[in-house]
């Protein structure tokens, strides 16, 4: 196994890519269109490539087939970026995934919650470290769910050098500061991620409070659009980032809140309209109704249609205000 110390630190510089995960008509999983999925996204420079996480149904692989969709993005991908791997769940699942996740050449983990029980905090970090224990990997701890971390416990994990990340999915902004106070109190150097769904929606705040990263679900199926937003973000263009937010972002939350779990449905929607047949999702979740899909790709015609009025140009934040006062 990989020495921790001499592993490369993660760093991310770009969009946060959360891939779905496509399955066949016999509801395997469809290697051919993953990798199609994941290549054809390299060229709008995610900075870094999260397989088998929320977006791509974690909830609903097995191990085996948790395995077989890192391989494949960890290939497809081939370096250009890291490639961190969703594990979590049962305690053994956790274990098995993360030694699979390694052997595939994954860069690191985001740990999702255990699963349905919930412990002391105590019995949290004892999961956790359960999982160092079967990997070198670097691992980005989420919180959410049964995983509901303390400052303090983030103080305690941020002393292991295997822990890199720290990722909400609450929306408590108020535990989210104390958290980042607590993980800077002890010197490291922790990577902030604001993982709520459609979080381009909630990054302004998640940026004021010291959690510069976030997850784009929606960069799987609209990457122009999504990229855009990045680059409005990290450039300060706020007349830019405020257009896409009330023109795309506003009317997707509202067509995602219609129906429980359209968190990923909505975007594998998304890309069968765009012409990859990745398939349904998978049950507890539903695919959208047809009126739901109409309107779906009539938001995605528009954002398409933003993303090329808004290339990135000398002139893109007065273009932006122009559309705005319309």
């Amino acid at each position: 196994m990989t020495d921790t110390a001499a592993r490369a630190p993660l760093a991310f510089d770009g969009v946060l890519f959360f891939p779905v995960t496509p399955f066949a008509a016999d509801g395997s999983v469809d290697t051919g269109l993953l990798t199609e999925h994941v290549t054809s996204r390299l060229p709008f420079a995610p900075g870094g490539v999260f397989p088998a996480c929320g977006t791509g149904e974690f909830h609903a692989l097995s191990a085996s087939e948790v395995a077989t969709v890192v391989r494949t993005t960890v290939e497809a991908v081939g370096g250009v970026v890291p490639v961190i791997a969703g594990a979590g769940g049962p305690l053994g699942h956790a274990v098995q995934i993360a030694r699979d996740a390694e052997a595939a050449g994954a860069d690191g983990l985001l740990l999702l919650p255990p699963y349905l029980v919930s412990g002391t905090t105590e019995g949290l970090i004892a999961y956790v470290e359960a999982v160092l224990a079967a990997t070198t990997l670097p691992v980005i701890v989420y919180h959410r769910g049964t995983a509901r971390y303390t400052p303090d416990a983030i103080r305690r994990l941020a002393t292991h050098p295997q822990i890199v990340g720290f990722k909400d999915g609450t929306g408590d902004i108020g535990l989210a500061q104390e958290i980042v106070l607590a993980a800077d109190s002890t010197g490291r150097d922790l990577q902030f991620f604001n993982g709520l769904l459609t979080a381009e929606l909630s990054q302004g705040a998640y940026r004021g409070i010291g959690i510069p990263l976030y997850s784009s679900a929606a960069f799987a199926m609209i990457p122009e659009l999504a990229a855009l937003h990045y680059s409005a973000y990290v450039s300060g263009d706020e007349p830019t980032r405020r257009l896409l937010l009330e023109e795309f972002y506003v009317p997707l939350v509202r067509l995602r809140d219609e129906t429980p779990g359209f968190g990923v449905s909505l975007i594998k929607a998304g890309l069968r309209l765009r012409g990859l047949a990745v398939g349904s999702v998978r049950p507890p979740l539903v695919d959208p109704t047809p009126d739901q899909e109409r309107r779906l790709g009539a938001l995605l015609d528009h954002g398409l249609v933003l993303a090329e009025q808004l290339a990135p140009t000398d002139d893109t934040a007065s273009a932006a205000a122009g559309i705005l006062a319309r």
